[in-house]
């Protein structure tokens, strides 16, 4: 990380009690492209707010001075009091403030300088800080590069064709995201589509998505449109997704989630005891809807027909899909030509990420398809 010329540090802190359980947050950005370095969040037990600030401060120093020694630094922080202080025009009185600047100011490289930002322009920090108090994350961790390979290596491909000469045109990608979980995930609940309960994301679930979102927050340039099932769980995921690349949420109702029904709301179990027969049917065979729902053969049309919508929307383009498990695994399976099946043998985690790339086929050929990447999560949160 030498040869970088220049970083950025964002660092926040906070105390819930002020004093009370605190935490900061920083995260090690190349001032150049955005790209984030690495980042750290952690407890510092019961504090004030101020000194958890500072704490941000010091270990977005100490992050500087690992990854990019040699680099310019710019520190933007959304505390008055640790910018002006540490740029020398306030005054340090209080003595617990002490020791915390002499620190950042031992760390700090010659010329670095402070910015006093927007409390909304420091949200990636302030998020560290808040998952961090909420035993999410702890420590230091550097982005997971292959997502950046995986997509962007997608783009001017060649990809042979049989019998004819290579198309070099770039292919459609689609970046799909599992929702978050929600309280029916965790008790392993049957949650369906817009005629279910609907039970929105917890703050698990939240959490969840939001370190999904900052992680493809790499390829934001590249990116055209955000678009998500129209469930609420799904929704509220997109959302959370669609402010980090800074794109508004389209919804395409042909990736929501199986109808289950009267099962929607039940656990494998209760369905088991009640409707033991109708089980066993729908387990062996595609073409039985659960509870008066939807099967899965039904699924796959209405799921397929939305992406043919997309394809046709967003040619040579990326585009990220917020959806579940069985759309996902459904566009899998005929990405990679698997027979429908295939779906029982596949596992998704909540707030994954699967990326299939489309290649035009041309007038003689179907369009052809690869998957590029499956139940991937950020570094750490595997």
């Amino acid at each position: 990380m030498s040869g970088r010329q220049s970083v950025v540090i964002e660092a926040d802190g906070g105390s819930r009690g002020n004093p009370g359980p605190s935490a900061y947050g920083a995260v090690l950005k190349d001032a150049a492209t955005g790209q984030v370095i690495a980042e750290d969040g952690a407890t510092i037990g019961v504090a004030t707010n101020n000194v958890a600030e500072y704490s941000g401060l010091i270990a977005g120093l100490e992050l500087a001075r690992e990854f990019a020694p040699e680099a310019e630094v710019e520190v933007r922080m959304d505390s008055k009091l640790v910018v002006e202080q540490m740029s020398g025009r306030w005054k340090i009185k209080h003595p617990d403030m002490k020791p915390l600047a002499a620190r950042a100011a031992s760390l700090a490289p010659a010329g670095t300088t402070y910015t006093w930002v927007p409390r909304e322009q420091n949200s990636h920090a302030d998020r560290l800080a808040n998952e961090a108090l909420d035993g999410v994350r702890s420590g230091v961790s550097t982005p997971d590069e292959s997502l950046i390979e995986e997509i962007e290596e997608a783009g001017p491909a060649v990809q042979p064709r049989r019998g004819w000469s290579p198309d070099t045109s770039p292919p459609t990608t689609v970046v799909l995201v599992r929702h978050g979980v929600t309280p029916h995930t965790v008790e392993k609940r049957f949650s369906g589509g817009l005629a279910s309960a609907n039970p929105g994301l917890s703050d698990e679930g939240r959490a969840q998505v939001r370190a999904t979102a900052d992680w493809l927050s790499q390829i934001s340039d590249s990116v055209d449109a955000v678009i998500s099932s129209p469930v609420r769980r799904t929704l509220e995921s997109a959302e959370i997704v669609g402010a980090v690349l800074g794109l508004p949420v389209l919804t395409e109702p042909g990736f929501a989630e199986m109808e289950f029904g009267s099962w929607d709301g039940m656990t494998f179990a209760e369905v088991a005891d009640r409707h033991q027969a109708d089980l066993d049917a729908w387990l062996g065979s595609l073409e039985v809807a659960p509870g008066g729902g939807e099967s899965f053969r039904t699924v796959e049309t209405r799921v397929l027909a939305g992406l043919e919508r997309l394809l046709e929307a967003y040619p040579g383009r990326t585009v990220v899909v917020v959806s579940h498990v069985t759309p996902i695994k459904t566009l899998v399976a005929h990405a990679v030509k698997a027979p429908l099946d295939a779906v029982y043998r596949m596992e998704l985690t909540p707030a994954s990420v699967t990326v299939l790339s489309y290649y035009d086929g041309g007038p003689w050929e179907e369009p052809r398809s690869s998957m590029r990447l499956f139940n991937a999560r950020p570094s750490g949160l595997l």
